[in-house]
């Protein structure tokens, strides 16, 4: 099984504004590399820091062993272990005494599905503090979100 590497950043101007996501995809073995980043016209932080993730995963052809570095707790907290309460609870989470439907549901249940095909290990990396992966996937999302602005 492949190992690869997957950084991944989300960003806003505003939340919600304009957003960007981005990754750079690494393949352990052969150290090539891929780079991807878009945008929308209205997002949240935290669903762009999922849609890297996911359009990172998306790419892979075949089932791999990944390393995901990401800077977004809520992303890593979720797919570690917030998220097998919410499938099981019919994909709410627990507000108080109530259940509320989760956040971004849709992306969660992508990326609960592309977690299926693969074997993820997580890696909390902190957010700007000059982790160059991170730093670039930050610069690409960010790149990505301007294209959105109006420009005044």
């Amino acid at each position: 099984m492949k190992h690869v590497q997957l950084f991944t950043d989300g960003a806003c101007s505003g939340n919600p504004g304009p957003g960007g996501w981005a990754f750079i995809l690494r393949c352990s073995k052969t150290g090539k590399e891929l780079e991807r980043s878009a945008g929308e016209p209205m997002a949240t932080n935290n669903k762009m820091e999922l849609q890297a993730v996911i359009e990172g995963l998306q790419v892979l052809k075949e089932p791999c062993q990944v390393t995901l570095y990401a800077d977004s707790s809520y992303v890593l907290q979720g797919m570690k272990s917030w998220m097998k309460g919410w499938k099981s609870r019919g994909w709410k989470r627990r507000d108080g005494s109530k259940l509320v439907p989760v956040k971004n549901v849709q992306q969660w249940q992508q990326l609960d599905r592309l977690m299926q095909m693969h074997e993820i290990t997580f890696e909390h990396v902190k957010g700007h503090a000059g982790h160059p992966e991170n730093e670039r996937c930050d610069q690409l999302a960010v790149a990505a979100y301007q294209r959105y602005l109006v420009k005044k």
